[in-house]
C-alpha cells in the first residue's frame, strides 16, 4: 500500500519530544490491531474487531490510508485518523474550500495512557494539519460518555459545537450522546 496524497505532501516521520509519527505501513497493522482489539479500546471505537482478518476487511484501503502510527522508542503504541476534505461551499466558490478542512482521532495502547501521549500526538496532529496541509478547521467526534477523548480535545484548544441528543447507538450503551468538536486555525494557540 502506498502512501496517500495528504501524506505525501509531508516530510515523514515527524518527531515531538517522545514520540515519532509517520503514515502507516502494512507492517503495523497487527500492531494496530492489537491495541485497537482491547476491550477497553475497542468500546468507544467504531467497530470492536474479532478477528485480524475481519478487522482488515472494516478497515479496508481508505481506512489505511488516514492512519498516521504513534511511536514510542520504535514501538507502535496508538494510531491517529488524518481525513482531509473539501468544505462545503456554494458552487461559485468552491475551488477556495478545497481540502479546507479536517477530521481527526485518536487510538491509544491502555499500557501507555496518563502519560500525555495522546495530547502531544494530537497536537503535532493539529499543527501538520495548519500548518503544512493549510488547513483552517479541524472536526473530531466521539461518544459524548467518551471523557477521555472529551479531555483531549479540550487540551487542544477544541470547542464543543454541538452535542446531540441520543444520536449515537453504542452497541452496549444503547443510544446515547454524541459530540463534535471543532478548531479553527485561527484560534489555535499552538
Amino acid at each position: 500500500m502506498t502512501a496517500t496524497p495528504t501524506f505525501e505532501r509531508l516530510d515523514w516521520p515527524v518527531t515531538t519530544e517522545r514520540l515519532t509519527l509517520r503514515p502507516a505501513e502494512t507492517a503495523d497493522l497487527p500492531a494496530v490491531f492489537a491495541i485497537r482489539s482491547r476491550t477497553e479500546v475497542a468500546e468507544w471505537m467504531p467497530n470492536q474487531p474479532t478477528t485480524y482478518d475481519d478487522w482488515l476487511m472494516r478497515l479496508g484501503p481508505t481506512g489505511f490510508e488516514r492512519m498516521v502510527v504513534i511511536e514510542r522508542e520504535g514501538a507502535v503504541i496508538g494510531d491517529l485518523y488524518l481525513h482531509v476534505e473539501d468544505g462545503w461551499a456554494q458552487a461559485e466558490v468552491k475551488e477556495s474550500a478545497h481540502r479546507s478542512q479536517a477530521e481527526i482521532g485518536w487510538c491509544l495502547s491502555p499500557d501507555h495512557q496518563g502519560k500525555g501521549y495522546v495530547t502531544e500526538a494530537t497536537s503535532e496532529l493539529v499543527r501538520i494539519c495548519f500548518e503544512d496541509l493549510g488547513v483552517r478547521r479541524l472536526v473530531a467526534n466521539a461518544f459524548a460518555d467518551n471523557a477521555p477523548s472529551l479531555r483531549v480535545m479540550e487540551r487542544l484548544g477544541m470547542v464543543c459545537e454541538g452535542r446531540f441528543r441520543a444520536e449515537s447507538l453504542h452497541r452496549d450503551h444503547g443510544w446515547i450522546d454524541g459530540t463534535t468538536y471543532a478548531l479553527l486555525r485561527d484560534d489555535w494557540t499552538g
